[in-house]
C-alpha cells in the first residue's frame, strides 16, 4: 500500500483548502439557529463548484473524481469543521446508483447533485439501536402504496430536511434481517411529526435541532419509493452503512481541536507566569500520545481509501477506522478537558472559558460518536467475526 500523494493530489489538496477557507467561515462552535441554513447554502456552493458529487460517475452528474481525491476533500472539510455534502451526496446518492431503479435515479440524483435537497436518515428506534434488525416500524402494502406506522429516533437535522431514507418492517413473520424494506419519504408527507430532543450542549440555544424524534402515523408512500427489493432492505442499508463508516472524517475531526489545544498549552500562563500547560509532565504525555493516535487513525482511513481505489470492498477495515477514529475523538476531548482543568468545563457562552469553550462542547458531543453508525461493540464484533473468523459470541 502506497500512501504517498502525487504532485497532482497535493495540488488538488491546496485547491480544496483554499475553497473551503473562502466559502466556510463558521467555526466549530457556531451551532446556533442559523447553522443548518448556512450548511445548506454552503452545499449549494459545493454543487456550483463541482465538489458536492465529485466522485460520482459522470453519467449521474458527478465529476468522476478518484477515491483519493474524494478522501482529500473529506479530510480537509473535517479539519475545517465544514460540511462535506451531507447524506444525500455521500449516502443516498451512492445507494441509488447501486440499488435504485432508473426512474429513481432520474428523479433524485440531479437534485442531490445540485445541492437542492437535504436528506436525513431514519434507522434507529427507541428499542432498536445496535440491534437494528429488531426495528418495529411497519410498512403495510395498500394497493400501489405502503402505509407506514412507527417511530424513529436520533434523526439528526430532520427539522430542516426535505427527505428521509428509512428502514421499515414489511414482513413480520420473516427472520428479522429478511423482512425489512428501504423507503424514501418526503418529510412534509401527511402523518409525519418531528419533535426536537434537547441536548446538554445546546447551551440554551436551539442549534438547529441536532437530534429529533420522528413519528409516522398512517403515512402513505408510493411503492415506487422503495429502494431495492421488498424484504431485502437490510442489504441496501448495509451498503449505506459501509459508506458511512468508511470516511476519514472521524480522524480529521480530532486534528483541529488537537492543534488548537497544543498551541494553547504552549502559551505562558496568566499573572506573569512563564510556565505553560505543556510544561506539566502528564500534559506532555497526553499531547504526544494523541499525536501518535492521530497518525494511526489517519492510516487506517487511508487503507480504506486504498482498498476502494483498488476495487476491493472494505468491511472489517471500515469498522477498524470507524471505531478507532470515534474513540480517538473521545480520548482527545477528555484529555483536553483534563489539561484545561476546571475552566475547561465552562460552556462557550462563558467569557472565562479557555479556547472559547470548545473542549466543553467537544467533550459532550463526542459521547455519541461511539454510538452513531454502529457502536464500538458492534464494530469489534465485525472485526472478530469477519476479520479474525472467530465464532459469534
Amino acid at each position: 500500500m502506497d500512501f504517498e500523494f502525487t504532485d497532482e493530489q497535493k495540488s488538488f489538496r491546496l485547491d480544496v483548502h483554499k475553497f473551503i477557507n473562502e466559502q466556510w467561515t463558521r467555526g466549530a462552535l457556531q451551532r446556533d439557529t442559523t447553522h443548518w441554513q448556512a450548511a445548506r447554502e454552503y452545499e449549494g456552493s459545493l454543487a456550483d463548484g463541482g465538489w458536492l458529487t465529485m466522485s460520482w460517475p459522470e453519467a449521474y452528474g458527478g465529476g468522476g473524481a478518484t477515491y483519493w481525491e474524494q478522501m482529500i476533500f473529506n479530510e480537509e472539510s473535517a479539519m475545517a469543521n465544514a460540511p462535506s455534502g451531507g447524506q444525500g451526496a455521500d449516502r443516498v446518492g451512492p445507494v441509488l446508483i447501486i440499488h435504485g431503479t432508473q426512474e429513481q435515479k432520474e428523479e433524485h440524483l440531479p437534485s442531490i447533485a445540485q445541492g437542492k435537497v437535504m436528506w436525513r436518515q431514519g434507522y434507529s428506534e427507541p428499542g432498536s439501536g445496535s440491534d437494528l434488525a429488531s426495528l418495529q416500524t411497519r410498512a403495510i402494502r395498500d394497493g400501489d402504496d405502503f402505509v407506514i406506522n412507527g417511530q424513529k429516533i436520533w434523526t439528526s437535522g430532520a427539522v430542516e430536511a426535505d427527505w428521509i431514507h428509512i428502514l421499515t418492517r414489511t414482513d413480520g413473520e420473516a427472520p428479522k434481517h429478511r423482512g425489512i424494506s428501504y423507503f424514501m419519504l418526503k418529510l412534509d408527507t401527511p402523518g409525519i411529526t418531528i419533535r426536537p430532543i434537547a441536548q446538554l450542549h445546546d447551551d440554551g440555544v436551539a442549534d438547529g435541532h441536532g437530534f429529533n424524534e420522528t413519528f409516522f402515523e398512517d403515512v402513505r408512500v408510493p411503492a415506487s419509493n422503495m429502494i431495492g427489493e421488498e424484504n431485502r432492505g437490510w442489504y441496501v442499508a448495509a451498503t449505506a452503512l459501509d459508506f458511512e463508516r468508511s470516511g476519514i472524517h472521524r480522524m480529521a475531526g480530532a486534528v483541529s481541536p488537537y492543534y488548537r489545544l497544543l498551541e494553547f498549552s504552549s502559551q505562558p500562563g496568566s499573572r506573569g507566569s512563564t510556565q505553560t500547560i505543556a510544561d506539566h509532565g502528564p500534559s506532555r504525555d497526553a499531547l504526544a500520545q494523541t499525536r501518535i493516535e492521530i497518525e494511526v487513525a489517519k492510516y487506517l482511513g487511508y487503507r480504506v481509501t486504498w482498498m476502494q481505489a483498488s476495487n476491493l470492498v472494505p468491511n472489517q477495515e471500515s469498522s477498524m477506522s470507524k471505531m478507532f477514529g470515534s474513540e480517538l475523538q473521545q480520548r482527545t476531548a477528555k484529555r483536553g478537558i483534563n489539561m484545561l482543568g476546571l475552566y475547561g468545563g465552562l460552556r462557550p457562552s462563558d467569557p472565562r472559558a479557555p479556547l472559547a469553550g470548545e473542549f466543553c462542547r467537544y467533550y459532550m458531543t463526542s459521547v455519541s460518536l461511539t454510538i452513531a453508525a454502529g457502536t464500538s461493540e458492534i464494530q469489534r464484533n465485525i472485526i472478530a467475526t469477519r476479520g479474525l473468523n472467530l465464532p459469534r459470541g
